[in-house]
């Protein structure tokens, strides 16, 4: 990407050149750009605001005064490269907006206080358990896997084998993700970034991968989808070190808010995304590994929720603008604006698609309770049988089994087994033996066959 031109640098010569004609005729139209945002409040770069700035007006002088104002507000945010050059960026309303959804919606009280209002509908455990299958999912197909989403999720559910490399993807990330949780409490380190990498990618292709290992040659790059060489991380050589680096700025505190470094915790963790991929320590599966930790920060600070919320379903449908916005930052001295405004963008969708399904599943429960209450089968179903029917009707699973009902209702085999057959005895399930265990689904004419159809879940 071509970088924007550095006329800004040289203050007294903007201001020159303003005073001389024909500039001088059209100093109104100059000084309206010296502000970070556009009209629309948007942190644009060169490439794009450029045409959009009025005819007849010098690109060059236009950009130094964007990016005057631009850095007069930036924050300091992380150390990269060697020698060190330092990253900052603007907090721009987009990422404020972002700051107060996930504060507001995402942290772990905040999923406390959702659960708590679920009460005793444990067919919310069902959803909770989908929407962690969808981050490793998505994440494996924004980095190419071929295989469904369908067909994926019915491996997790079933814990069946994976049968190609693309499926061993989708068990990689999704082992990835559960390390990402069990590690919240540790520190950063150089080796809990190998071992994040070595439990993602181990058994795909061991060849291709080599699992927990940094690479040791200039040889890895980014390339676009024509082959085009987009972004040369920096040398092998020292590698390890600007991990330890990374990894000291990450343990570092910067939650006191009257601290004059302080950083919202989103943003450190957007940040600590970006480094692991313009380092790109790894031979294969760099971003992977960058978006886990990402989720590593938000569990460590007290963001649970981000359990449940699946990013890469929406950068899976933006991947151009996704690796665009890496390439703006690097382009533009370091200016990580871009990446996080991004980011931000995305994670404000994803936490309000979170939000809604939560609260769709909060009203279609109370919708099914009052239809079984009013039909008068309410009282021959057991809590649990309730639940399970209720995601079976909602067609948030179509297969159970007794391994599946026991781990997501919390409970004994003995019992989830018993709440199979009960419904199958009361005429709403029927049963299948298939392979080695028997898989129970809704029957297709049953006692409750005028239930209407409820598609609540997500």
């Amino acid at each position: 990407m071509k970088k924007p031109p550095t006329l800004y640098g040289r203050l007294d010569l903007v201001f020159d050149l303003l005073g001389q004609s024909p500039h001088r005729e059209r100093l109104a139209d100059y000084l309206a750009l010296l502000k970070p945002l556009d009209d629309r409040g948007r942190y644009l770069p060169f490439t794009e605001l450029r045409r959009r700035w009025s005819p007849g007006l010098d690109s060059n002088l236009c950009w130094a005064l964007v990016k005057k104002a631009r850095t007069a507000q930036y924050s300091r945010l992380l150390p990269l490269c060697e020698p060190v050059r330092w990253g900052n960026f603007v907090l721009t309303p987009l990422a404020q907006k972002a700051i107060s959804a996930v504060d507001r919606q995402a942290t772990t009280a905040a999923l406390e206080f959702m659960t708590s209002q679920i009460g005793e509908h444990a067919h919310f455990s069902y959803l909770l358990n989908d929407l962690i299958e969808d981050e490793a999912i998505s994440s494996s197909q924004l980095e190419g896997a071929a295989t469904t989403t369908r067909v994926a999720k019915d491996m997790l559910r079933r814990k069946r084998l994976p049968r190609t490399p693309d499926e061993r993807m989708v068990i990689g990330n999704y082992k990835m993700m559960n390390f990402a949780w069990e590690k919240r409490h540790e520190a950063l380190s150089v080796e809990l970034i190998s071992a994040m990498h070595q439990a993602g990618v181990e058994g795909i292709d061991d060849a291709q991968y080599s699992p927990g290992t940094f690479r040791v040659n200039d040889d890895v790059v980014v390339q676009d989808g024509e082959g085009q060489t987009v972004h040369t991380p920096p040398p092998a050589m020292g590698l390890v070190g600007r991990l330890q680096r990374l990894s000291n700025w990450i343990n570092q505190s910067h939650n006191d808010p009257n601290h004059a470094g302080y950083l919202h915790p989103l943003i450190k963790a957007i940040a600590l995304h970006f480094a692991l991929g313009y380092e790109h320590p790894f031979r294969d599966g760099n971003g992977r590994v960058a978006r886990a930790l990402f989720y590593w920060f938000m569990f460590k600070n007290d963001y649970s929720a981000f359990r449940y919320i699946a990013i890469s379903v929406l950068l899976r449908n933006a991947p151009v603008k996704y690796g665009r916005s890496y390439l703006n930052t690097e382009a533009d001295d370091l200016d990580l604006t871009y990446f996080i405004d991004f980011q931000c963008a995305v994670i404000l969708r994803a936490v309000g698609g979170f939000t809604q399904a939560y609260r769709k599943s909060l009203a279609c429960a109370d919708q099914f309770d009052r239809w079984l209450v009013a039909s008068g089968f309410y009282h021959r179903l057991t809590e649990k049988q309730r639940a399970v029917f209720q995601v079976a009707k909602s067609g948030m699973a179509k297969e159970f089994t007794a391994g599946n009902v026991r781990e997501h209702l919390d409970c004994s085999y003995n019992t989830a087994s018993a709440t199979l057959n009960g419904l199958v005895e009361l005429n709403v399930f029927e049963k299948r033996r298939i392979g080695r265990e028997w898989v129970f689904f809704l029957r297709v004419a049953s006692t409750v066959d005028s239930l209407p159809e409820q598609r609540c879940s997500r």
